[in-house]
């Protein structure tokens, strides 16, 4: 133990290189995000039974290397107040209500994503007798994003691509 000690003091801390983040030209500032929509970007996110691994690249999308808040791109609490409904996981059998609930509740036009491998009924949780399968078994989706979990970039790609619209 001693040894590892004196080797974790003489090496010191060792940082990887940095990785690059490449958002769409078009999209670096707020004023560009903001100006087709005339207005924030508001995401409400339902979780319908996932393993979190999405969740977590989607917390990702909230630090300082992405800043989708300071983009004006910002997530509710109501689906009331949401633009986008952003879906993660198979949806469980105790979330069918939950999240028709929520698809209702969303003002016209109506927009959902699909996140997720597990959401596109792709990943390790086949319909059974917990879940009911992929979200389109559920509500209608505009828009699958494939990964186990999608990176934060080929999320805020997707964003990119919706605002484009």
């Amino acid at each position: 133990m001693l040894k590892l000690i004196l080797r974790m003091i003489a090496t010191g801390i060792v940082s990887r290189a940095q990785s690059v983040v490449t958002i769409p030209a078009a999209y670096e500032s707020a004023r560009a995000v903001i100006g087709p929509l005339g207005r924030a970007l508001a995401i409400r996110h339902v979780d319908a039974g996932s393993c979190n691994a999405c969740e977590l690249e989607i917390q990702a999308l909230n630090n300082a290397l992405y800043n989708l808040e300071g983009l004006g791109i910002h997530f509710v609490a109501s689906p009331r107040h949401a633009d986008v409904l952003l879906v993660t996981g198979p949806v469980t059998r105790h979330m069918v209500s939950a999240l028709r609930d929520a698809y209702e509740a969303l003002p016209d036009p109506k927009i959902v994503i699909a996140l997720g491998d597990c959401a596109e009924g792709l990943g390790p949780y086949p319909p059974n007798y917990a879940t009911v399968g992929r979200v389109a078994d559920v509500i209608p989706v505009d828009i699958t994003l494939s990964g186990c979990p999608p990176s934060p970039t080929a999320i805020w790609a997707a964003l990119a691509a919706l605002i484009a619209k």
